[in-house]
């Protein structure tokens, strides 16, 4: 039996604009962001269409308020994870440990955050690559960190942080909430795997 999953805040939205988000995240996973209209998340919210224009001018930005907001949590988990300790491989699991469980537990959220970029308008879409690519350079450091103090051995550090990345984000692809495993076994497994991409040696 799988361990029972801890509810998340976007399950219990409290404000007309966090029910607005919550029904874009619900629409946007079953229909794709093309798909879903304006009417569909004001339905899913149980709201009028004009009530959702008062909150937010459109769908799109929906979607980049759901982007930004999961970019935001990532990076400071990363941050979190490298302020935690002086020890690079202590950095390294609290670090992996946050990112893999935020998207396992917002994987729906996650899933839409990392598939659906392309439906950001120009602007917005520049705004959060330059967010992913302050979120790839703090682990890239973490990863250098361990490198210069002697206990990661890897030789292309930038390659290695963009696949410790890799794993939290294709774990919202494939991640269930009735599934096998808890969030909390992932992590423990990811840290396991982190380790060894890093060459880690005590």
């Amino acid at each position: 039996m799988p361990n029972a999953r801890p509810k998340t805040r976007e399950s219990h939205p409290e404000t007309a604009r966090d029910r607005l988000i919550a029904a874009a995240v619900e629409s946007f996973a079953a229909k794709g962001f093309h798909g879903t209209t304006t009417r569909d998340i004001a339905s899913a919210a149980g709201m009028s269409p004009a009530a959702l224009y008062v909150h937010y001018a459109s769908k799109e930005e929906l979607l980049y308020q759901i982007s930004r907001s999961g970019h935001d949590v990532t990076l400071r988990l990363l941050r979190e994870g490298a302020a935690s300790s002086d020890d690079p491989m202590e950095q390294l699991l609290a670090a992996v440990r946050g990112f893999t469980t935020y998207h396992a537990r917002g994987h729906t959220s996650a899933r839409i955050v990392n598939y659906e970029l392309s439906a950001l308008s120009a602007e917005h879409y520049e705004e959060i690559r330059a967010i992913r690519r302050t979120i790839n350079q703090q682990m890239r450091r973490i990863v250098e960190a361990g490198v210069a103090a002697g206990v990661f051995h890897t030789p292309n550090p930038r390659m290695t942080a963009l696949a410790l990345l890799s794993l939290g984000v294709d774990l919202a692809r494939w991640y269930r909430d009735d599934g096998e495993w808890s969030d909390q076994e992932i992590a423990d497994h990811y840290c396991e795997l982190a380790l060894r991409i890093v060459g880690a040696r005590p």
